[in-house]
C-alpha cells in the first residue's frame, strides 16, 4: 500500500493506494462517524458497496442512495434529490459522506457534502483510473445547462481511499482513459515515471503492484502542485495539458465519442507539436504516438471544421477576452501557460486535422 498526504489549506488528508483495502475502511476514518450516507451508482454497488458497509463501524446508521450511472447524474435535479434524502436520513453536522464510483459520483457527493448543513464530512472512494485526478484537490461540482462543472466549490475530502480491486471491471477504454492523465502528470512532473511508461509494451490492469505505483506516482505530481495552488490561480493550470484541444474534440464528437482521457491524449499530440516547434524541445513526440498507438487509443478525428474548434477553445477556463491560452512544455518536467495567435493556432488546428482525420 501506498499513502500520500494532501496539504490543503485548511487541513491535511491522507490519499491511500493499495488492494483489498476496501474491507479495512475504518482504519482510514479520521473519526469514529456514527451516521454514514453513501452516493454510489448502478454500475458499482452490486460490486462493492457490500464490502464497504462491511468494514465500517457496526454501530454506524448506514444510509445508501443509488444513481444511475453517467454526466447526466451531475444535474440540479439530482443534487436537490440527494439532499432530500440526507434530511430524511436526519443526518447531522457529524455525518460522512462516502463517495463510492468515478469522477462523476465524487463530484456529487463532494459538492452535496459541502453544502450539506455549510459542509460536513466526505471520503472519496474512487473506482476508475480516471478518477486519481478527480478525487485528489478538493474540486467539486456539478453541470449546468450552460457548460459542465459551472456550479462548485473547493472542498477537500477529509481521506481519499483507492482500492485498486475496483479497476479490474474497468473496460478497457476507461483503462485508457485513466492512463492518459498518468502520462499527462509524467510529462509534466516525473520523467521517470514516463521512462517507465514508455518503456512497457502494454497497459495492465490485472498487475496490482504497478497500478498502485503509477496511480501514486501520478497522484504525487498532482499533490505538488495543488499544494502550490490550491484554487487553480496559477500553477494549477498545467494539470490540463492536453485538456484545450482534448475539450474542444469531446465536445464537438459529442459526448461519449471519445472518452475523457481518450480526447485528452490526442489534445496532448497537439499540444506536443505546438511547444516543440515554439520551444525547440525534444518531447518523446514519437514515442509517445508509438504508446498510445500500441495500446490502441483511437487517434482518428473527423475532419471537423477548425474554426468550430477554436470556438470551443476560446471558451477554454484558460482563455482570457477570446484569446486562446494553452499549457505547453519548454521541455519534460517545466510546462508553461502561453498565448497562442489566432493565425498560428488555425492554421495549427487545420494542419492537425488533416493528418489525424485520415488515420
Amino acid at each position: 500500500m501506498e499513502q500520500i498526504t494532501v496539504k490543503a489549506s485548511q487541513s491535511s488528508y491522507q490519499v491511500s493506494v493499495g488492494a483489498g483495502i476496501r474491507h479495512k475502511l475504518a482504519e482510514f476514518l479520521p473519526k469514529s462517524y456514527q451516521n454514514v450516507f453513501i452516493v454510489s451508482d448502478t454500475s458499482i454497488a452490486p460490486h462493492y458497496l457490500d464490502d464497504y458497509i462491511a468494514s465500517l463501524l457496526p454501530t454506524a446508521k448506514v444510509t445508501k442512495k443509488i444513481i444511475e450511472p453517467g454526466e447526466a447524474a451531475k444535474s440540479k435535479d439530482m443534487y436537490f434529490d440527494i439532499l432530500d434524502s440526507m434530511f430524511e436520513a436526519q443526518l447531522d453536522r457529524k455525518a460522512l459522506v462516502l463517495a463510492l464510483g468515478g469522477g462523476v459520483i465524487g463530484d456529487l457527493a463532494g459538492f452535496v457534502a459541502s453544502t450539506y448543513m455549510r459542509g460536513i464530512d466526505f471520503i472519496q472512494l474512487p473506482t476508475t483510473i480516471l478518477a486519481h485526478d478527480s478525487s485528489v484537490g478538493g474540486k467539486v461540482a456539478i453541470n449546468h445547462e450552460t457548460g459542465k462543472n459551472l456550479i462548485g466549490s473547493f472542498y477537500p475530502p477529509v481521506a481519499v481511499v483507492y482500492d485498486v480491486d475496483t479497476i479490474k471491471t474497468l473496460p478497457e477504454k476507461e483503462v485508457r482513459s485513466g492512463y492518459a492523465e498518468l502520462i499527462k502528470e509524467a510529462y509534466i512532473g516525473d520523467a521517470a515515471f514516463l521512462d517507465q511508461l514508455f518503456a512497457r509494451e502494454k497497459l495492465d490492469k490485472e498487475n496490482e503492484d504497478q497500478l498502485i505505483k503509477d496511480l501514486s506516482l501520478g497522484i504525487k505530481v498532482k499533490t505538488k502542485i495543488v499544494e502550490a495552488d490550491e484554487k487553480e490561480n496559477d500553477l494549477r493550470k498545467f494539470l490540463n495539458l492536453g485538456h484545450t484541444l482534448g475539450h474542444a474534440i469531446e465536445a464537438e464528437a459529442g459526448y461519449g465519442t471519445f472518452t475523457h482521457g481518450e480526447a485528452v491524449a490526442i489534445g496532448m499530440l497537439f499540444a506536443l507539436e505546438l511547444s516543440e516547434k515554439r520551444f525547440g524541445a525534444d518531447l518523446r513526440l514519437n514515442e509517445f504516438r508509438s504508446w498510445l498507438e500500441r495500446n490502441q487509443y483511437p487517434l482518428h478525428v473527423p475532419d471537423f471544421p477548425a474554426e468550430r474548434l477554436i470556438k470551443r477553445m476560446q471558451m477554454d477556463k484558460k482563455s482570457e477576452n477570446g484569446e486562446v491560452h494553452m499549457v505547453l512544455l519548454q521541455e519534460i518536467g517545466y510546462p508553461v501557460t502561453e498565448k497562442i495567435d489566432h493565425g498560428q493556432l488555425h492554421e495549427a488546428v487545420t494542419s492537425f486535422l488533416e493528418r489525424m482525420s485520415s488515420v
